[in-house]
C-alpha cells in the first residue's frame, strides 16, 4: 500500500537564498540547529549530489533513534531533492519505502513555496504503520530553515 502526504510553505524569501540551502550540505548542518529537539546530530558521507548519505542521530525522548538517508536526486536546474531512507528506526517500524522530496517552486513574485512531500509504501493492509506517516518534520524544518534566513537576512541589512 503507497501513500503521499505533502506540505507547503510560502516563504516570502527568494528561490535562489532557500535553494542556496536545500540544495547543498547546508541544509544537513542546519539541521541540529535549527530543530534542536528533534536531531541531535547530522553525519554526511558525500559531496552533497546523488549518492550522499546522511546519518541523522534524533535526540532523546523521539521515536525514532536513527536513520540513513541517500539522495537520489538533486535537480539545481528544476530545484528539487529527493532522499530515500536506507536503513533505520523508520523502516523498523514497518515502512518498506520512505521518500522525502523537497521542491523549491518559485511564485510570479519571486519569492517561493517550500514543498515537502513524503512518499512511502507499507504492507497491503498495514494501516498501523501508515498512520504514522507524517510531514510534521519535514513542516517544521521548512519553517525553521525559513525563519534561520529571514534573521539572517534582518542581521546583514542592520549591520
Amino acid at each position: 500500500m503507497k501513500g503521499s502526504l505533502c506540505h507547503e510553505l510560502d516563504t516570502g524569501l527568494p528561490a535562489a537564498d532557500v535553494w542556496e540551502v536545500y540544495g547543498s550540505l547546508l541544509l544537513a548542518e542546519l539541521i541540529p540547529q535549527v530543530l534542536p529537539t528533534i536531531a541531535a546530530k547530522v553525519e554526511v558521507a558525500g559531496d552533497g549530489g546523488v549518492g550522499t548519505i546522511l546519518h541523522v542521530t534524533f535526540c532523546p525522548g523521539i521515536p525514532l533513534t536513527y536513520q540513513k538517508e541517500k539522495f537520489i536526486k538533486v535537480d539545481h536546474e528544476n530545484l528539487v531533492k529527493e532522499a530515500v531512507v536506507v536503513e533505520g528506526t523508520v523502516l523498523d517500524l514497518g515502512f518498506l519505502t520512505y521518500l522525502m522530496r523537497f521542491e523549491i517552486v518559485e511564485n510570479a513574485d519571486k519569492t517561493c513555496i517550500i514543498r515537502s512531500t513524503l512518499e512511502y509504501e507499507v504492507a497491503d493492509g498495514d494501516t498501523n504503520t501508515a498512520s504514522l506517516a507524517s510531514t510534521a518534520t519535514l513542516a517544521g524544518l521548512a519553517e525553521a530553515i525559513t525563519n534561520h534566513l529571514k534573521a539572517q537576512k534582518s542581521a546583514g541589512q542592520a549591520s
